[in-house]
């Protein structure tokens, strides 16, 4: 007769809670340096992070509509901060409104020249992050993607911070495609195959899965190795 498996011992459990707990401190350490470094790449550009932030933004969404509701959805920001931090970069002469493609009622929101080069100055802050990451093997790099992919998808089904575009709940991706292959998912969008390490968290080409089709091919993803 088969024995029923041993429940985890307490020390165990504790093992557990260390490592969860450890793991919660190496984020914050690493959500504080990025906080530090905007800060300072903010004020040598005379500019707030959050500034910073949408020109960055309206930078990655060029030739895109892109309303005020869109940069604070986009940054998780209430309407009155992301409206104080466009009226500042107005006054700035780094972003303009002009008349909106699909709605003339509507205005949208655009970098200027000068706004554009701060924008790739700003792009710049987190570039720190690259020297750890680099320390860490192709392996590894592989592993710790596909772990945050899973991370900020948990947090987005919470509510807890904005939908990402990223490959996995958008309804051109096709996971596990090609099984038993390096590139073994398939972009519908550009009808090509990919591996994980070409999984994009913010892809301007995203468009949303139904959330049964999403919840489909995310078990399809994990499943997937």
């Amino acid at each position: 007769m088969t024995q029923p498996p041993e429940p985890p011992s307490a020390a165990a459990l504790d093992d557990d809670d260390a490592v969860r707990q450890q793991l919660i401190t190496g984020l914050l350490k690493i959500g504080l340096a990025t906080r530090h470094r905007a800060w300072q790449g903010g004020e040598a550009l005379g500019l707030s992070p959050t500034q910073g932030q949408v020109l960055v933004l309206l930078l990655s969404r060029s030739g895109k509509s892109t309303r005020i509701g869109d940069i604070a959805t986009e940054l998780a920001v209430s309407q009155p901060t992301a409206s104080v931090t466009i009226r500042a970069l107005l006054a700035k002469g780094l972003v303009e409104r002009v008349t909106a493609v699909d709605d003339k009622r509507a205005v949208d929101l655009r970098l200027t020249p000068s706004g554009r080069d701060l924008a790739r100055q700003a792009l710049g802050w987190s570039d720190f992050l690259l020297t750890a990451v680099d320390d860490l093997d192709g392996a590894e790099q592989a592993v710790f993607q596909r772990s945050i992919v899973k991370m900020i998808r948990a947090m987005q089904l919470r509510g807890e911070i904005p939908v990402s575009r990223m490959c996995p709940t958008c309804r051109f991706f096709l996971p596990n495609a090609h099984p038993h292959s390096p590139q073994p998912h398939h972009c519908a969008f550009v009808d090509a195959p990919f591996g994980d390490r070409q999984l994009r968290l913010d892809c301007a080409d995203f468009q949303p899965a139904s959330a049964e089709i999403a919840e489909d091919r995310w078990v399809q993803f994990v499943a997937a190795r």
